[in-house]
């Protein structure tokens, strides 16, 4: 009897073909399988990324309604625990990801930049709701950061307003996908992208008080 090969990257043990695939992480898996590596070093890559993708760690951040649906997920109806990702950190520097969860006004996005700065390599950053995606029903408002990409690069965008409990938990293996087929080492340096996203969007900064 044959063995079926896995196709591509999953996650948790969930089929390939139950994915909603995008093109950005099939793009990801080309790159790798046309510039091939190292038969050590793959393996390296391959057991390091397999325990930061089941062990991601989040910042406990949220400014809005979307915040009370990422703490569902905490909940035994949802129970995260079970993925790995139970371990919220009140501190920046014990955090792997922050997930924006509610409106950044313009006053709040240097703060944003700050706790961003402050999560050690590598991080990663999830944009959950409307209002982080793209200024959701304040959508051309004066007051409201239209989209938190131009604050701080995003790895994975969840719609909704707010998103449900399910739609975070796909929206967190996805970036565990991401991981998955990431280079730990050698390979393009992913510093490198960030600091050419920092270059076209330097530090925002605050809004001074109006007497």
């Amino acid at each position: 009897m044959g063995v079926k090969k896995n196709k591509g990257i999953t996650v948790q043990g969930m089929p390939y073909e139950d994915w909603k695939d995008n093109e950005y992480i099939e793009s990801l898996v080309e790159e790798l399988k046309a510039n091939g590596t190292n038969v050590v070093v793959g393996s390296f890559d391959k057991l390091i990324n397999w325990g930061r993708s089941n062990s991601l760690w989040p910042l406990t951040f949220g400014t809005s309604c979307c915040a009370i649906e990422f703490i569902a997920l905490g909940a035994a109806r949802y129970d995260m625990a079970r993925f790995g990702w139970e371990v919220a950190r009140a501190s920046p520097r014990q955090a792997d990801y922050i997930m924006v969860s509610g409106t950044i006004v313009h006053r709040m996005a240097p703060v944003l930049r700050r706790l961003y700065d402050q999560i050690a390599e590598p991080k990663y950053v999830i944009a959950a709701g409307g209002c982080a995606v793209s200024g959701g029903p304040f959508r051309k408002s004066y007051h409201v950061v239209q989209g938190v990409d131009q604050v701080i690069p995003v790895d994975v965008y969840i719609p909704g307003c707010p998103p449900r409990p399910e739609a975070m938990i796909y929206g967190v293996m996805q970036l565990q996908r991401k991981i998955k087929v990431e280079r730990f080492f050698g390979g393009v340096n992913r510093k490198e992208k960030i600091k050419k996203f920092f270059e076209e969007h330097p530090a925002p900064e605050a809004k001074e008080k109006n007497n």
